[in-house]
Protein backbone atom coordinates (compact mmCIF):
# COMPACT_ATOMS: atom_id res chain seq x y z
CA UNK A 1 0.00 0.00 0.00
CA UNK A 2 1.22 3.48 -0.90
CA UNK A 3 0.47 6.03 1.81
CA UNK A 4 0.13 9.71 0.94
CA UNK A 5 0.39 12.04 3.93
CA UNK A 6 -0.91 15.38 2.71
CA UNK A 7 0.00 18.30 4.99
CA UNK A 8 -1.01 20.91 2.39
CA UNK A 9 -3.53 23.42 3.65
CA UNK A 10 -4.41 25.27 0.48
CA UNK A 11 -6.92 23.85 -2.00
CA UNK A 12 -4.69 24.85 -4.93
CA UNK A 13 -1.45 23.76 -3.26
CA UNK A 14 1.62 23.71 -5.47
CA UNK A 15 3.19 21.14 -3.16
CA UNK A 16 0.19 18.85 -3.59
CA UNK A 17 0.52 19.20 -7.38
CA UNK A 18 4.11 17.95 -7.22
CA UNK A 19 3.15 15.10 -4.92
CA UNK A 20 0.28 14.04 -7.18
CA UNK A 21 2.65 13.98 -10.17
CA UNK A 22 4.86 11.60 -8.22
CA UNK A 23 1.94 9.50 -6.98
CA UNK A 24 0.61 9.13 -10.53
CA UNK A 25 3.76 7.14 -11.30
CA UNK A 26 2.96 4.60 -8.60
CA UNK A 27 -0.75 4.00 -9.08
CA UNK A 28 -3.32 3.61 -6.32
CA UNK A 29 -2.65 5.19 -2.94
CA UNK A 30 -4.33 5.92 0.38
CA UNK A 31 -4.43 9.61 1.27
CA UNK A 32 -4.42 11.03 4.76
CA UNK A 33 -5.24 14.72 4.38
CA UNK A 34 -4.11 16.01 7.72
CA UNK A 35 -6.34 19.09 7.66
CA UNK A 36 -9.42 16.88 7.22
CA UNK A 37 -8.91 14.56 10.19
CA UNK A 38 -9.39 15.27 13.87
CA UNK A 39 -5.75 15.19 14.89
CA UNK A 40 -4.66 17.01 18.03
CA UNK A 41 -1.35 17.48 19.80
CA UNK A 42 -0.86 15.06 22.64
CA UNK A 43 -1.82 16.51 26.00
CA UNK A 44 -1.29 14.84 29.37
CA UNK A 45 -4.59 12.94 29.24
CA UNK A 46 -4.07 11.55 25.71
CA UNK A 47 -0.41 10.77 26.37
CA UNK A 48 -1.25 8.89 29.58
CA UNK A 49 -4.01 7.00 27.78
CA UNK A 50 -1.72 6.01 24.91
CA UNK A 51 1.02 4.94 27.34
CA UNK A 52 -1.47 2.79 29.26
CA UNK A 53 -2.61 1.09 26.04
CA UNK A 54 1.02 0.43 25.04
CA UNK A 55 1.79 -1.04 28.44
CA UNK A 56 -1.21 -3.37 28.05
CA UNK A 57 -0.16 -4.06 24.45
CA UNK A 58 -3.68 -3.10 23.42
CA UNK A 59 -2.75 -2.04 19.89
CA UNK A 60 -6.32 -2.46 18.65
CA UNK A 61 -7.33 0.81 20.33
CA UNK A 62 -8.37 3.55 17.88
CA UNK A 63 -5.55 5.78 19.13
CA UNK A 64 -3.18 3.58 17.09
CA UNK A 65 -5.03 3.64 13.74
CA UNK A 66 -2.68 6.18 12.12
CA UNK A 67 0.39 4.48 13.59
CA UNK A 68 -0.59 1.10 12.17
CA UNK A 69 -1.41 2.60 8.78
CA UNK A 70 2.02 4.27 8.66
CA UNK A 71 3.87 1.15 9.84
CA UNK A 72 2.14 -1.08 7.26
CA UNK A 73 2.72 1.15 4.23
CA UNK A 74 5.05 -0.18 1.54
CA UNK A 75 5.91 3.31 0.29
CA UNK A 76 5.25 6.72 1.87
CA UNK A 77 4.90 10.14 0.26
CA UNK A 78 4.70 13.23 2.47
CA UNK A 79 3.75 16.59 0.98
CA UNK A 80 4.35 19.63 3.15
CA UNK A 81 4.88 23.20 2.00
CA UNK A 82 7.86 25.08 3.38
CA UNK A 83 6.50 27.86 5.58
CA UNK A 84 8.52 30.18 7.76
CA UNK A 85 11.55 27.89 7.63
CA UNK A 86 9.68 24.68 8.46
CA UNK A 87 6.71 22.46 7.63
CA UNK A 88 3.13 23.10 8.80
CA UNK A 89 2.41 22.30 12.46
CA UNK A 90 -0.18 19.69 11.49
CA UNK A 91 2.65 17.45 10.21
CA UNK A 92 4.45 17.61 13.56
CA UNK A 93 1.17 16.78 15.27
CA UNK A 94 0.75 13.77 12.97
CA UNK A 95 4.27 12.54 13.75
CA UNK A 96 3.63 12.98 17.46
CA UNK A 97 0.48 10.89 17.15
CA UNK A 98 2.00 8.04 15.12
CA UNK A 99 5.14 7.68 17.25
CA UNK A 100 3.89 4.61 19.09
CA UNK A 101 6.30 2.21 20.76
CA UNK A 102 5.53 -1.31 19.59
CA UNK A 103 4.08 -0.19 16.24
CA UNK A 104 6.50 2.15 14.44
CA UNK A 105 9.51 1.62 16.71
CA UNK A 106 10.81 -0.29 19.69
CA UNK A 107 13.86 0.06 21.89
CA UNK A 108 16.54 -2.60 22.17
CA UNK A 109 18.14 -3.68 25.45
CA UNK A 110 20.61 -0.77 25.19
CA UNK A 111 17.83 1.78 24.70
CA UNK A 112 18.48 2.32 21.00
CA UNK A 113 15.45 2.70 18.71
CA UNK A 114 14.72 -0.09 16.27
CA UNK A 115 12.35 0.79 13.43
CA UNK A 116 9.34 -1.43 12.81
CA UNK A 117 7.96 0.19 9.65
CA UNK A 118 7.54 -1.90 6.53
CA UNK A 119 8.32 0.87 4.00
CA UNK A 120 11.75 0.87 2.44
CA UNK A 121 11.40 4.36 0.95
CA UNK A 122 9.83 7.69 1.80
CA UNK A 123 9.49 10.69 -0.51
CA UNK A 124 9.28 14.18 0.96
CA UNK A 125 7.74 16.75 -1.41
CA UNK A 126 7.78 20.48 -0.75
CA UNK A 127 7.67 23.90 -2.37
CA UNK A 128 9.01 27.26 -1.23
CA UNK A 129 8.25 30.79 -2.31
CA UNK A 130 11.89 31.70 -1.72
CA UNK A 131 15.01 29.69 -1.12
CA UNK A 132 14.46 26.22 0.31
CA UNK A 133 16.65 25.08 3.21
CA UNK A 134 16.00 21.48 4.30
CA UNK A 135 17.48 21.87 7.80
CA UNK A 136 14.20 22.29 9.66
CA UNK A 137 11.94 20.24 7.44
CA UNK A 138 13.30 17.40 5.32
CA UNK A 139 16.41 16.85 7.48
CA UNK A 140 14.19 16.31 10.53
CA UNK A 141 11.94 13.84 8.70
CA UNK A 142 14.98 12.10 7.17
CA UNK A 143 16.61 11.58 10.56
CA UNK A 144 13.40 10.44 12.21
CA UNK A 145 12.31 7.88 9.62
CA UNK A 146 15.79 6.40 9.16
CA UNK A 147 16.80 6.27 12.82
CA UNK A 148 13.51 5.73 14.63
CA UNK A 149 11.13 4.14 12.11
CA UNK A 150 13.56 1.97 10.12
CA UNK A 151 12.83 3.41 6.67
CA UNK A 152 16.19 3.14 4.94
CA UNK A 153 15.80 5.45 1.97
CA UNK A 154 14.40 8.96 1.65
CA UNK A 155 14.19 11.25 -1.33
CA UNK A 156 13.59 14.99 -1.33
CA UNK A 157 11.63 16.58 -4.17
CA UNK A 158 11.24 20.35 -4.10
CA UNK A 159 10.60 23.49 -6.08
CA UNK A 160 11.90 26.80 -4.78
CA UNK A 161 11.84 30.53 -5.62
CA UNK A 162 8.22 30.28 -6.73
CA UNK A 163 7.21 33.70 -5.37
CA UNK A 164 10.26 35.71 -6.41
CA UNK A 165 9.34 38.68 -8.61
CA UNK A 166 10.25 37.93 -12.19
CA UNK A 167 10.20 34.14 -11.75
CA UNK A 168 7.62 32.05 -13.56
CA UNK A 169 6.25 29.71 -10.88
CA UNK A 170 4.46 27.56 -13.47
CA UNK A 171 7.66 27.11 -15.44
CA UNK A 172 9.56 26.10 -12.29
CA UNK A 173 6.84 23.64 -11.27
CA UNK A 174 6.65 22.17 -14.77
CA UNK A 175 10.41 21.56 -14.77
CA UNK A 176 10.26 19.73 -11.43
CA UNK A 177 7.24 17.70 -12.60
CA UNK A 178 9.06 16.67 -15.79
CA UNK A 179 12.05 15.63 -13.64
CA UNK A 180 9.71 13.55 -11.45
CA UNK A 181 8.43 11.73 -14.51
CA UNK A 182 11.90 10.50 -15.51
CA UNK A 183 13.53 9.48 -12.21
CA UNK A 184 13.13 6.25 -10.25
Amino acid sequence: MILYINACVRTESRTNRLAKALLNKFGDFEEVKLTDIDIKPLNEERLDYRTAQIEKQNYNDSIFELSKQFAEADLIVISAPYWDGQFPAVLKTYIENIYSIGIVTKYDEDGRPQGLCKAKKLYYVTTAGGEYNPRFSFDYIDYLVKNMFGIKETKLIYAEYLDIEGNDAEEILSKVISDILVFD
